[in-house]
């Protein structure tokens, strides 16, 4: 004969790490992960003007979150993020070279 333990017995409960039976996890929000994809494709392939569109897409998404409490706004803030300075970094390198090839024309 085994023994069984008392129903009630913490033995019963789910394993660790798993959600409470009956609770559906929260979707994510699709724009928050366009934003994260179209801010490293920026940097990656040195499209820096392309980080505007991610980090616009990732506060679009942070609103959408706020308002339908969907999950996903980790992903915005990076994708905010790392938009902002690809976009940034465009801007400075085309400033320098503006400045540089007019310094250097002669005038």
């Amino acid at each position: 004969m085994t023994y069984q333990p008392p129903p009630g017995h913490p033995s019963d409960a789910p394993p660790p790490g798993y959600p409470p039976p009956g609770y559906a996890p929260r979707p994510k929000n699709k724009l928050a992960l366009a934003s994260l994809i179209a801010s490293i494709v920026s940097v990656t392939m040195c499209l820096g003007l392309f980080g505007f569109v991610g980090a616009i897409l990732g506060h679009v998404a942070r609103k959408q979150i706020r308002e339908t409490g969907e999950d996903g706004d980790g992903l915005a803030r990076v994708g905010i993020k790392i938009g902002w300075i690809s976009f940034g970094i465009v801007c400075g390198i085309i400033v320098v070279v503006n400045v540089v090839g007019f310094l250097t024309s002669g005038r």
